[in-house]
């Protein structure tokens, strides 16, 4: 009796890759989530880091949580994947070089990442969970860009 190459692929990576998927694209579903039911306190937020005129404070502050909903989305949902994956990276190096920034210029700075529960982060935790977020979030691109080849 022979036994033919079987066809199915090692499914614990697969399994892996949708946990850290589902936990990423959730953190921004919730991040996003909470700064859109209260877009003032929000442009507030993002006027702190004193980087923007307060208009366009006010803008992001309307846009921005529904884009991270709608990139939380397309990771879970794996639609337009390669698109919601690119933003949210864009957007977490943006936050943390934005948090950076303050911190050089001396800002004592209230993160409006998830609304209340982040208020009263110390410069080194709320770095550290930008961080936590951005690392899943490039490994996942670099998944996706540079699979490993089948054997």
């Amino acid at each position: 009796m022979t036994s033919a190459p079987s066809n199915i692929k090692p499914q614990t990576s697969n399994v892996a890759l949708r946990i850290v998927d589902l936990f990423v694209g959730g953190v921004f579903i919730y991040a996003g989530a909470i700064k859109a039911h209260d877009p003032l306190r929000f442009a507030y937020d993002v006027d702190n880091y004193k980087i923007l005129p307060w208009a366009v404070s006010v803008r992001l502050a309307f846009y921005l949580p529904w884009l991270e909903i709608v990139c939380g989305i397309a990771l879970i949902f794996r639609f337009l994947y390669r698109g919601g994956l690119s933003i949210l990276i864009a957007l977490s190096l943006i936050f943390i070089g934005a948090t950076v920034a303050a911190k050089a210029r001396g800002l004592d700075i209230t993160c409006g990442c998830f609304g209340h529960v982040s208020q009263h982060w110390s410069f080194p935790l709320h770095l550290a969970i930008d961080l936590a977020i951005f690392v899943p979030l490039a490994a996942l691109l670099l998944i996706e860009l540079f699979p490993k080849p089948a054997r």
